[in-house]
């Protein structure tokens, strides 16, 4: 009997950004979405720290620097990233980085853009901060799905893989836990010799 469980335990910090949000104007649908998303992707058990704040870049990049100090692996963002003059995720985003990961952000308007012109618009990043990834996501909830599960067609097979199939192993690389995800969601990907056996249950 090992007392080992069967999935790592991940802390991620889930970001929703909104002036309108954040002061009670409307319901804020970001939070819900995101949390969601990722407790019906990820096998592992999630503590998910909240946050909703204002469009302001200080108290954005502010939030960022306490969730990665708070021991979050993984922090994901919603809204603030289009061209308007209150949108500033991008760049306090960037503000607190060690790295850029532009990766991201070019497979996010990829996916996007099978859907409308506009999203060439969009100016998600992602950065890594000390052993925390950092990742803009877009505002609306049905994007957030597209966005992190990607393109499917009528059989279930990836048209065009979401970004979250890489967040996995890009979490390993800068020494985080080894998450793990429902395939049937989204089948994360590794080299084979990244792969962890998996664990035999208590």
């Amino acid at each position: 009997m090992s007392d080992t469980p069967l999935h790592d335990a991940i802390k991620i910090g889930i970001v929703s950004i909104s002036d309108r949000a954040s002061t009670g104007v409307y319901e804020d649908k970001g939070l819900p979405a995101l949390q969601d998303w990722l407790s019906k992707a990820l096998l592992n058990p999630i503590t998910f720290e909240p946050r909703l704040i204002p469009d302001e870049k200080d108290r954005i990049s502010a939030t960022l620097i306490e969730l990665v100090d708070a021991g979050c692996s993984l922090v994901l963002t919603t809204g603030g990233t289009g061209p308007a003059l209150r949108d500033v995720t991008p760049e306090a985003t960037l503000a607190v980085a060690d790295k850029e990961m532009p990766g991201f952000g070019e497979q996010m308007r990829q996916i996007s853009l099978k859907f409308v012109p506009t999203a060439i618009l969009s100016r998600q990043v992602a950065v890594i901060r000390g052993q925390s990834l950092i990742i803009n996501l877009p505002g609306q909830p049905k994007s957030i799905a597209e966005t992190l599960e990607g393109l499917k067609d009528e059989a279930g097979k990836p048209v065009v893989h979401g970004i979250f199939a890489a967040v996995p192993y890009c979490v390993d690389l800068i020494g985080g836990p080894y998450m793990e995800t429902r395939d049937e969601v989204c089948k994360a990907f590794r080299p084979k010799t990244a792969i962890r056996p998996p664990r035999a249950a208590a």
